[in-house]
Parts: structure tokens; C-alpha cells; sequence
């Protein structure tokens, strides 16, 4: 843990002191020759900014077959552990930083474009941090439920963790209680008992607030109101889970009675146990730490870059966290929960791959969405499925980012906009509302559909191989699980909400 915190830190380091001390120089030097032209010569001033646009936009524009490198890292994800599961055990890291690289030095070095490598690692390190912060500090606190395993009360669980990923992030939630829920089932657990926890806790359930879910929170820092979520988000919210409740009820009810005469010789106190609650104060401390930006709290210390603020004291005290939670954490907690860092570093290593790779097909999206041709095509459907679709194989965080851009764009607001931001969330465009609802909760939703959909699943995966859960591959969890399960309760949303609006 010390060597994957120092990584990270190095990491950030090296993009806080040289990328951005250089960037910045050259920035400014830039500027000043620019000032210089202008007084000495406004028509060639606005020609050579014309020239630097026109130059800038060719260096950025990514070919379409450097989405390659994604495509490949998402094959291989849904493949190696079923074909070849022990070179891809043994070289998962290799195979994903090393398609990372392909692509950063791409764009490093044949498209100069050193901007989309810098927002990718500002958004990584962003990521990881909560990630990291919050599995550990989870980690080190233990529920013990002694109680029988039944469909209503495996319903409640999961309804419950669906109510606290709104508090403390569906990744709070997901690492806080798939454990316990794991725990309680431990004589017939299997694996849709998974599948319809990461379908309610890890993604559905966090919708109502921004903290619940990482696209929403990155929108409340762009300027939609905090309260918002909850005002537009909740009757989709309830529909969904309802359906997800009802459906996974009747399946433990069926799955769940193969057991039943081994469960009922078992005496149960019915009691519930918390050991290590002091690590609900680190994850406080984590919430807390959520809110220090510096685009929201002018004097929050930032490192400045592309026009952009970047935070870096949240990303200290959240790694900070991460760190000292483990270290003082009761070890009763850490024992019984079985922790180790595995999940972890599985998550670490597959999305520095994930975000290394998929810049071309975030950039392909965005410059369609944007452009006259796709701005035509515009509405909340193709917002809603557009947003879904995509966020189901790309991370969803900035999937959600690039078609609120896109939306945005369409109707002449930009959302580097923090007021135009704020005037699109209270409808003071036409239908923007409605347009941003589709694509907060498309995001959310569909998060689901797959494994990488959100650092969740990952996560919760990972952690139910690690207790003896056979989980479903990749695609596995797609054709018996997404699509007859997920899939048409998505659409009922679509049905009941969009589209005959």
C-alpha cells in the first residue's frame, strides 16, 4: 500500500511541478509575444490567432483508428479471464499501461496535443484518490449481521445501500456493504446476489445527490445546483429500484430455497455488530474533502493549466486518508473483512488503461456531438440512450461531461460556463432541463451495464472472486444479466419519463 500511495503521489508530482511549471512558461511567454504583436500590429494579431486556432485544432484531432487501443484493452478485459486467465492474471498491468502509453505518446508526440494527457491524468488521479480513500477507510470497518438470509431481508440490504450511496458515493456503499451482504448469504450466496448489488448500490441507488455518483458530482462542480439531482432524479430513482427490488426478490425467492432446510437448523440472534465505527470519521473526512475545489471555493490552492483549475489539496488528504485510515484501523475489522488491497490495484491498474486509451473515442463523440451535424440530432432520446450507451464501455464520469457539453453546445452555451451552467439547470434554455435529466440519469444507469461502466463494479467483482463467488465474464454478465434483467427496466424508464414526452 506505502509503494501504491508513493506511485501515486510521484505521479502527481511530476504532473503538478514539471508539466505544469513548463506549460505555464510557455503560456505566458506566448502571451506576452501576442500582446507585443497586438500593439504593434492588430491585423496581424488576430491573423496569427486565427493561424494558432486553425493549428491547434489540426494537432488535436485524433484519427479514428487510434480508438484501436481501447477497443483491444476492452476485448481483453472481457476475454482474459476466460480464455486466458493466467497470462492475464500475470500481466493485466503490463497490458494496460502499456496501451496507455501507446496512446499518450501519440498525442504527445505525433498530434502535440499535451492538453488531453494532462486533463486525462488530472481526471485519473481525481478518480483513483476517491477510489483508494474510500475502499480503505471502508475497509476497516465491520458489520456483522446475524440474521437469516431471506429475500425481504437481502431486499432491505440492498434498498438501505441503495439510500446510503447518496451519503457517502456508491463506491462508499459498495466497499461499507458488500461484505456484509456477502456475509449474510454465505450459505447460498451466488452470483446474481452480486449482479443486483452492483446493479442497486454500486450505480442505480446514487442518483439523488451528488456525491452519490461521480458523473453528478463533476456536474455540481461545473455549476448544477447541488440540490438538483434530487428534485429531478428522484421518481426515475424510485421507478428503477422498485423494479430491481421487485425482480431480484422473486429470483432469491426461486434461487434462494435450494438452502432452506440446511439454513433453518442454524439459531439466529438477530443481532447486528459494528467493530471499527472510528473509520466512519475517515470517511467523513473523505466527504468533507469532496467539496475543496477550487472552481467552487475561490480560495482553495490550485495548480492553473489550459484555462482550468486543477484541485490537488483534495487528492492530498484523500491519499492521506487512504494511508493513515489502514494503519490505525482495528484489526478485528481488517481480519474479519478479509482485507487486502487486491481490489484495489486491480481497479488502479485496468483504469489507467481505461482513461489512457479512451481519449480518441471521448474526442470522436464530443466533436460529432458538437458539430452541426450531430447537434441536429440532438434531443433528450438520443441524449439519453447517446449517454447510456456509452457509459455502459467507457467510464461514465466523462461520458456524462462530453454529451452535457454536447447539449450545451447545440443551443449556444458553453459549459466552462459556470453561470450558463447554472441557467441550463433551471431551464432557462429551451427543454435543458429535461435535456440534462436524461443525461444524469443515463449515466448513472447505465453505469451498470458492464464491469468498467463504474470503478465500483470493478471493485465489488473483484472482492466477491476474492471470497469463492464464481462471477460471470465480461460479457457473461452482459447476456445473462445486463441485457434480460438491466436492460428492460432502462427502457421502461426511457417509456414512462422521455419518450412520448
Amino acid at each position: 500500500m506505502k509503494n501504491f500511495i508513493a506511485a501515486i503521489l510521484l505521479l502527481s508530482g511530476i504532473f503538478f511541478v514539471f508539466n505544469i511549471s513548463e506549460v505555464k512558461a510557455q503560456a505566458e511567454t506566448q502571451t506576452e509575444i501576442q500582446d507585443t504583436t497586438a500593439q504593434d500590429n492588430p491585423i496581424s494579431s488576430v491573423a496569427a490567432h486565427i493561424h494558432d486556432e486553425a493549428h491547434e485544432e489540426h494537432h488535436h484531432a485524433a484519427p479514428v483508428w487510434l480508438v484501436i487501443p481501447f477497443v483491444l484493452l476492452l476485448l481483453m478485459i472481457a476475454t482474459g479471464p476466460l480464455f486466458y486467465e493466467h497470462f492475464w492474471h500475470h500481466n493485466y498491468p503490463k497490458v494496460a499501461v502499456g496501451l496507455a502509453i501507446l496512446v499518450v505518446f501519440y498525442y504527445l508526440f505525433v498530434l502535440d496535443n499535451v492538453h488531453g494527457p494532462v486533463h486525462a491524468l488530472a481526471e485519473y488521479v481525481q478518480f483513483i484518490a476517491l477510489l483508494a480513500s474510500l475502499y480503505i477507510a471502508s475497509g476497516g470497518i465491520l458489520i456483522e449481521i446475524d440474521k437469516k438470509s431471506t429475500p425481504m431481508a437481502n431486499v432491505t440490504l440492498l434498498l438501505v445501500g441503495a439510500l446510503v450511496s447518496n451519503l457517502i458515493g456508491t463506491t462508499g456503499a459498495s466497499m461499507l456493504l458488500i461484505r456484509p451482504f456477502i456475509r449474510l448469504n454465505k450459505g447460498n450466496i451466488q452470483a446474481y446476489h452480486i449482479i443486483f448489488f452492483i446493479f442497486m448500490v454500486s450505480n442505480v441507488g446514487g442518483s439523488l445527490t451528488p456525491i452519490g455518483d461521480p458523473p453528478l458530482f463533476l456536474g455540481f462542480l461545473k455549476g448544477i445546483p447541488f440540490f438538483w439531482t434530487l428534485e429531478h432524479n428522484w421518481p426515475a430513482w424510485l421507478v428503477a429500484l422498485a423494479f430491481l427490488a421487485t425482480v431480484f426478490y422473486f429470483i432469491d425467492r426461486k434461487m434462494g430455497k435450494a438452502n432452506d432446510d440446511e439454513l433453518e437448523e442454524i439459531t439466529y440472534t438477530n443481532k447486528f455488530a459494528l467493530i471499527g465505527s472510528r473509520n466512519f470519521l475517515w470517511l467523513a473526512v473523505v466527504i468533507a474533502s469532496v467539496f475543496l475545489d477550487p472552481n467552487v471555493i475561490e480560495w482553495v490552492p490550485a495548480i492553473h493549466y489550459d484555462g482550468q483549475k486543477f484541485s490537488f489539496l483534495r487528492e492530498i488528504i484523500m491519499l492521506s486518508v487512504a494511508y493513515f485510515s489502514f494503519k490505525f484501523a482495528d484489526q478485528k475489522a481488517i481480519k474479519g473483512n478479509e482485507f487486502n488491497f487486491e481490489p484495489i490495484r486491480e481497479v488502479a491498474f485496468i483504469f489507467i488503461g481505461i482513461f489512457g486509451t479512451m481519449m480518441p473515442a471521448l474526442e470522436l463523440v464530443g466533436n460529432f456531438a458538437k458539430s452541426p451535424e450531430g447537434a441536429a440530432l440532438i434531443t433528450h432520446n438520443t441524449l439519453y440512450w447517446g449517454t447510456g450507451i456509452l457509459s455502459g464501455v467507457l467510464d461514465n464520469a466523462p461520458t456524462y461531461l462530453n454529451f452535457l457539453a454536447a447539449a450545451m453546445a447545440s443551443q449556444g452555451a458553453e459549459i466552462s460556463n459556470v453561470a450558463m451552467v447554472k441557467d441550463f439547470a433551471m431551464n432557462n434554455y429551451e427543454d435543458s432541463a429535461f435535456e440534462l435529466m436524461a443525461i444524469s440519469l443515463a449515466a448513472v444507469f447505465f453505469g451498470a451495464m458492464t464491469y468498467i461502466g463504474n470503478g465500483p463494479n470493478f471493485m465489488v467483482k473483484s472482492i466477491a472472486e476474492q471470497s469463492g463467488i464464481k462471477m460471470p465474464s465480461f460479457f457473461g454478465y452482459i447476456i445473462r444479466f445486463s441485457i434480460p434483467i438491466l436492460l428492460p427496466v432502462l427502457v421502461i424508464i426511457w417509456l414512462i419519463f422521455f419518450a412520448f414526452v
